[in-house]
């Protein structure tokens, strides 16, 4: 069964076809995790200074690893927190505080998934509608000179990765480039066109799981065009960031960050910091979201409580997993959502290149969202310890 901790690869990142750590690559066993003594035994207090316990442990053990965050909501157990070990950026040696925040990269994915199944219940669009309805002439033309059939691709093709789109964002030239031009201001329709001139169809629309950081970039056009907004605006009012209280959430450059909001930290490649490049190149819709990890936890609580959709059919709707994306490679990917297991039960997430990865699990309404700021750690890392702790100490699948 394909669990929650083997995610940190599955998201469509930049530069990520250039990482071979094997951390990030290796799965982890809950065997043993479900267990566990019964977590409702403890105070919250104890339960709070085991994660802050671990999560030092955790970074100390990395010296590749700059620092991370964690914010756990556990109301069964008292335990609503954020926590933070390590350093903001290795040249100040500042140190990282809970509520700092960080790129999302492919997080992003679900927020505008959700915001297009929010068109969808609104009757704006049906996301079983052709491509060729709602894209611009230009890209249309494009993408059919390319070997797709805008008349046969769906949303929800593009929403689940099933529609064949090359992915751009996995192409060695594109990371190549975005290295050596960190300032270059990319378009959304010049990485469709990049796409398009670097590689080929996987296979028919509906036939197979490729993730695809270029169904997602359409996505985002298709969101601005008919809600008639800028993507950031759009995301912002169909998703009601303000009802959700998401004060540290803002599409970087396009749109000006809240008023209040802490300070961006410092993303890392390997022993690279990549805070100056020009965040265009992961923007459009695959990623582009700044956010906390208590924000990213207010949010994926919300989509799972009526929040954010107005019916209950829309949330069924986004957990529905195509047949072609319950085995192999596709990890159970839903509409701009992966299903993992747990300690024993089905917790729905997603995760993102700069080390964000953010997961809520009905069955004991547990949430955490977490993110370590270094995209390229070294062998010593293994993610997976934070996580079994995290089963054990907050009772997952009891």
């Amino acid at each position: 069964m394909q669990t929650l901790w083997q995610d940190l690869r599955c998201g469509a990142r930049i530069f990520v076809a250039s990482l071979t750590v094997a951390a990030l690559a290796a799965g982890f066993s809950l065997t043993g995790a479900q267990n566990a003594p019964a977590s409702q035994a403890q105070p919250a207090a104890e339960i709070s200074a085991a994660l802050q316990r671990a999560l030092g442990e955790e970074v100390a053990a990395t010296p590749s690893l700059p620092g991370e965050l964690l914010h756990v909501y556990a109301p069964k157990l008292g335990v609503q927190r954020s926590f933070a070990a390590g350093l903001f950026d290795r040249e100040s040696k500042r140190r990282l505080e809970p509520q700092h925040v960080f790129r999302i990269a492919s997080v992003t994915k679900t927020f505008v998934a959700a915001a297009l199944l929010r068109l969808h219940e609104d009757g704006k669009l049906n996301i079983d509608d052709p491509l060729q309805r709602y894209l611009p002439q230009i890209y249309a033309e494009a993408l059919e000179a390319g070997g797709y059939p805008t008349r046969t691709i769906t949303l929800r093709h593009l929403l689940t990765h099933t529609s064949g789109l090359y992915d751009y964002a996995m192409d060695l030239r594109y990371m190549g480039t975005a290295l050596k031009e960190p300032q270059h201001r990319w378009t959304r329709l010049e990485q469709v066109q990049f796409a398009l001139k670097h590689g080929k169809p996987y296979f028919a629309p509906g036939a197979g799981y490729h993730y695809s950081d270029t169904g997602y970039v359409l996505l985002g056009e298709i969101v601005e065009r008919v809600s008639r907004k800028d993507l950031a605006q759009a995301l912002r009012t169909l998703l009601d960031f303000k009802k959700l209280g998401l004060k540290s959430t803002w599409l970087e450059t396009l749109e000006p960050a809240p008023r209040e909001a802490p300070e961006l930290s410092h993303p890392y490649l390997g022993t690279r910091d990549t805070v100056a490049f020009d965040p265009s190149f992961d923007l459009y819709g695959g990623g582009g979201l700044v956010s906390s990890t208590e924000d990213l936890a207010r949010f994926f609580r919300g989509l799972f409580t009526q929040q954010v959709f107005h019916k209950p059919q829309t949330l069924a709707l986004m957990l529905e997993i195509p047949v072609v994306n319950r085995t192999g490679n596709a990890g159970n990917y839903a509409l701009g959502i992966f299903r993992r297991n747990g300690g024993g039960e089905d917790c729905w997430g997603h995760s993102g290149f700069w080390g964000t990865e953010v997961y809520h699990c009905p069955r004991s309404d547990v949430t955490f969202a977490r993110h370590f700021n270094q995209a390229q750690p070294d062998k010593t890392f293994r993610p997976g310890e934070l996580k079994l702790r995290l089963v054990e100490l907050l009772g997952l699948g009891k």
